[in-house]
């Protein structure tokens, strides 16, 4: 008996300190997509749509790198985000495609959007695949990056 209460009160502890998932399974990606569009043009900003899947821990740790300090609020000052789920590669493929499939190379991908769904940047060749190893530096200076190739179009 005491072994089982052990064992329920890890499980609970564990599942209270991971927190909720990034990515919605469930969510409609092709209207999430349009509803920032729109939001994007009337507050003049990109929209950053990030694929990933809950399962990756390079898309978990982007997630949360993006969620604190300077990079919190470079993202939230320079985009309008949607989190695109691809599930094992088997969910919003026709998405990535449609985007010039950045998911190709890895997840977590990205692109940049204007307000007017033209592409002004893709990762082609896995650039946040390694996410977990990146300083908060070096998430920063790539989406900083980002903002800027966003701003010059």
């Amino acid at each position: 008996m005491y072994r089982r209460i052990i064992l329920l009160m890890a499980v609970c502890f564990g599942s209270a300190v991971a927190g909720p998932l990034p990515y919605n399974e469930s969510a409609d990606a092709k209207a999430e997509v349009r509803q920032a569009l729109a939001e994007a043009g009337h507050a003049k900003l990109p929209v950053l749509i990030v694929f990933g899947a809950n399962w990756c821990e390079d898309c978990r740790a982007l997630d949360a790198s993006l969620k604190t300090g300077r990079n919190a609020d470079l993202i939230a000052r320079s985009f309008k985000v949607v989190k695109v789920d691809v599930g094992n590669f088997n969910r919003n493929l026709d998405l990535s495609a449609a985007y010039g499939d950045p998911i190709k190379k890895g997840i977590p991908a990205a692109v940049v959007l204007s307000a007017q769904n033209q592409v002004l940047y893709v990762t082609r060749a896995g650039e946040l695949s390694s996410a977990r190893t990146m300083s908060e530096t070096g998430v920063y200076e790539f989406f900083s990056r980002a903002a800027n190739v966003a701003r010059v179009r």
